[in-house]
């Protein structure tokens, strides 16, 4: 009996993960990042602006943020309470894979306000190519 819950468990994990239970702000931005340059399409010079509202979980960097997209790969994200303390972070270079950032961008948002994100085809690849 065991045996079997632990397999009906593991088999639901895989599901769970891909559906965010189980990750943080700046691996659901770089999924985020990753869906939107598949809906890119393939025309060059094609752009797709993507908003992106984090905390994207209830309950969790419920105050303002810092979002870091770096030239070199790297996402990260800062939470931080009403006093600008940073409580947690979080980073992630998966969207690498998918995305190239050009330069890189540092964004002090406001609690609840939106991360604005304008993708373009450059040659074969999805870029960044704003954010706001």
């Amino acid at each position: 009996m065991k045996r079997l819950l632990r397999r009906a468990v593991l088999g639901l994990l895989p599901a769970a993960v891909g559906c965010g239970e189980f990750t943080d702000p700046a691996t659901r931005l770089a999924y985020e990042l990753e869906a939107g340059a598949q809906r890119l399409g393939d025309v060059p010079g094609a752009t797709l602006q993507l908003q992106h509202r984090t905390p994207s979980k209830a309950g969790e960097c419920s105050g303002p943020y810092s979002v870091q997209l770096d030239k070199v790969g790297a996402l990260i994200v800062w939470c931080k309470d009403a006093a600008g303390a940073t409580v947690s972070s979080h980073s992630t270079s998966y969207h690498a894979r998918h995305v190239d950032t050009p330069q890189t961008w540092l964004l002090d948002k406001a609690a609840g306000s939106p991360l604005l994100i304008e993708l373009e085809r450059r040659g074969d690849r999805a870029a960044i190519r704003r954010v706001d």
